[in-house]
């Protein structure tokens, strides 16, 4: 094994049951006064969190303003306005609480409160303008309330601009957050659908990270953990959400795939699934991710079996076969049993109104704005081969 990369992971984590307190006491707070950025749907006033929040800020000596229009696919006009906002009130850190959307809004939000210009004039990719912010962003504080996207452990934050259908992933050094409270006790109350939509979010991460040509001896450590507590910890948390042993073990699963996010990547399974989402914003991203995983994860092992029957062994599955392609379908069998095991497997592109002449387009928009990620996937895959998988998953 040639070992050659970097390791840069600074966002500080306090984990475990009742570790929200800790917010009205630790030392690591990192400003004064608070953008608290929340989700539309009224989850976090409803289920009492925003309130637990803003009275552990008040007694660590912070200010708090609220912004509370984030949507599950966030857009880049919310972005804007919650900048907008922390820019009046004269903000010093911003706060996300909430799944993934709500804490990937938070990270991008920071980075406008303080530059010019507008927040796509800073996207790297598709029409993005790919300029620098000069001023790095406010700090970031992160209190997940879903066990899925691994946000609160990793810089990246992904928007939606729906004027174009593009949603593109960003982050820079400024957009890890300074302090991240993964506190399990907070995700009993997420649905059973959307448990199992992050978490299977979370399981991609972990898949897409092991593959990826970038991954490392730590990546790939956290990574089959991961897949191994998802496979056996998500069906649980699925069938009965106030079980604390499988949401903290799924909690820590996705805190996990997001340090494995910083060191290794994605590849581009979240590439074709960001296209789909872009154009067809009704799609959860996990339930994207779902839908085109066994045609997309089944393309791969055909042409580049070698890391597959790792992968399966995590899953608790025995890989069959003395070449590493028939192992390879070992971790197949796996992905579809999960998938039934969290009840999605009757989900179907067509049924969010994808219609067979929709898939190049979605191929073109996955190189066109993610396409970073096709380099870094172990499969050389050409706008054909996208195309093909689209189909197969279709099918």
């Amino acid at each position: 094994m040639n070992l050659n990369f970097n390791y840069y992971m600074p966002t500080r984590i306090l984990f475990g049951c009742g570790k929200l307190q800790e917010l009205a006491t630790t030392p690591f707070l990192p400003g004064k006064k608070a953008l608290v950025v929340i989700g539309a749907s009224g989850a976090m006033k409803k289920q009492g969190y925003l309130d637990k929040v803003l009275g552990h800020l008040k007694a660590n000596g912070a200010e708090a303003v609220v912004y509370d229009r984030i949507q599950p696919n966030p857009l880049v006009e919310h972005v804007e306005e919650g900048a907008q906002v922390a820019r009046q009130n004269r903000c010093d850190f911003v706060l996300g609480l909430g799944g993934g959307s709500t804490i990937d809004s938070a990270k991008s939000i920071a980075v406008m409160a303080i530059n010019p210009g507008r927040y796509w004039d800073y996207i790297l990719a598709g029409s993005g303008g790919g300029q620098t912010p000069p001023n790095g962003a406010l700090p970031i504080v992160a209190l997940p309330t879903t066990a899925g996207t691994g946000t609160e452990a990793d810089p990246w934050t992904v928007i939606t601009k729906l004027d174009t259908q593009e949603k593109i992933g960003y982050g820079n050094k400024f957009t890890f957050p300074a302090l991240s409270i993964v506190d399990p006790e907070l995700m009993v109350s997420v649905p059973p659908h959307q448990t199992a939509y992050t978490g299977m979010d979370a399981f991609f991460h972990s898949v897409e990270t092991y593959l990826a040509t970038v991954n490392q001896p730590a990546s790939d450590h956290l990574a089959l953990e991961a897949v191994s507590l998802i496979a056996k910890y998500l069906p649980v948390a699925v069938k009965d959400g106030s079980n604390l042993e499988a949401r903290t073990r799924l909690a820590w699963a996705s805190t996990e795939a997001g340090v494995c996010e910083s060191l290794s990547s994605c590849i581009s399974h979240h590439s074709m699934e960001h296209a789909l989402s872009a154009r067809f914003p009704q799609v959860p991203h996990g339930a994207g991710l779902t839908m085109l995983s066994v045609a997309y994860f089944g393309y791969l092992a055909e042409r580049n079996s070698s890391r597959f029957p790792d992968l399966a062994r995590a899953m608790g599955e025995q890989p069959q076969g003395r070449s590493e392609k028939e192992q390879a379908l070992a971790f197949l069998a796996g992905l579809r049993k999960l998938i039934t095991n969290t009840g999605l497997d009757q989900h179907r592109l067509s049924s969010f109104g994808v219609r067979q002449t929709d898939l190049r387009r979605l191929a073109e928009n996955a190189f066109h704005t993610m396409g970073r990620l096709f380099a870094i996937t172990p499969v050389k895959l050409t706008l054909d081969d996208a195309t093909a998988i689209y189909e197969r998953a279709y099918a």
